[in-house]
């Protein structure tokens, strides 16, 4: 008992330095942003200062923030709606209905995630020009749900799958169209997966930088685009992109830190317990 004790307190630190390494990056950033420019870049860098809202009120004068704000949520929910309508069917039919080439097709659309996404810019934006949907926010969703639509359907046919069959063959015993057997009993066995696989999808969608930073200008630029336009020719401004980063990313780790039992329930329980 006293080895697994003492197991359990070096699994316990060990866990806590991996977090503490994790965190602190943001830990910095936030430190920065109540900086002025000068303590932001001074070596050895300042662990005592005096804090500052002159970042933040800099950022917010420059830009529309909230504006960048509304893009990002339209985009990241707008996103994963989209990705989930055409990934539920897709993933019920593959886990229900698969022939011999589901798995291959699996890896398929699993491999487009290693394609760099410079490789495609270039057709996607004349494309996205000739389809006027530049700088609008429904062409980002579109791109966005393509991104993430292989995760969705990886995540959900792993949930599908383990709903026990005798479930579905009970439902069609009693009668039940294919409609009705996803939508009435399928879909509510695995709403902690579906809503696993939504959150992460969200926050994929939120953090998404390229397509952002090279389809939009102003009208449909999201958060994203706002912290990358605190880099300017004339140099980094630190301490001020420290302050937008944090306003970016606030949201977004509200949101994780809120819906983080729902995400751990999900991805660790499955579909069915």
């Amino acid at each position: 008992m006293r080895r697994i004790g003492q197991v359990r307190w070096e699994l316990a630190i060990v866990v806590w330095a991996v977090a503490l390494g994790m965190f602190f990056p943001i830990l910095w950033m936030l430190l920065c942003s109540f900086k002025t420019e000068i303590a932001a870049v001074a070596t050895p860098p300042a662990l005592f200062f005096h804090p500052t809202l002159e970042n933040y009120h800099a950022v917010l004068e420059r830009a529309d923030y909230l504006a960048f704000a509304r893009n990002s949520v339209l985009v990241s929910l707008g996103s994963t709606l989209l990705a989930l309508a055409l990934a539920i069917p897709a993933a019920y039919s593959m886990a229900f209905f698969p022939t011999r080439r589901t798995r291959d097709i699996l890896l398929w659309m699993l491999s487009t995630r290693m394609l760099p996404a410079v490789g495609v810019l270039v057709p996607i934006y004349l494309l996205w020009r000739d389809l006027g949907l530049l700088d609008t926010v429904f062409g980002l969703i579109l791109i966005d749900s393509i991104s993430v639509l292989p995760i969705v359907v990886w995540m959900l046919f792993s949930f599908f799958r383990e709903v026990p069959a005798v479930i579905l063959e009970a439902s069609r015993m009693d009668g039940a169209t294919q409609i009705e057997e996803l939508v009435h009993v399928l879909l509510p066995l695995c709403t902690p997966g579906i809503a696993a696989t939504a959150l992460l999808s969200i926050i994929l969608c939120w953090n998404e930088a390229f397509w952002s930073l090279n389809l939009t200008t102003v009208k449909a630029a999201t958060l994203t685009t706002f912290t990358a336009s605190f880099s300017s020719p004339e140099g980094l401004f630190w301490a001020k992109l420290s302050a937008a980063s944090t306003l970016s990313i606030a949201p977004i780790l509200i949101f994780g830190w809120m819906s983080q039992r729902q995400m751990v329930r999900g991805l660790s329980f499955g579909a069915v317990k």
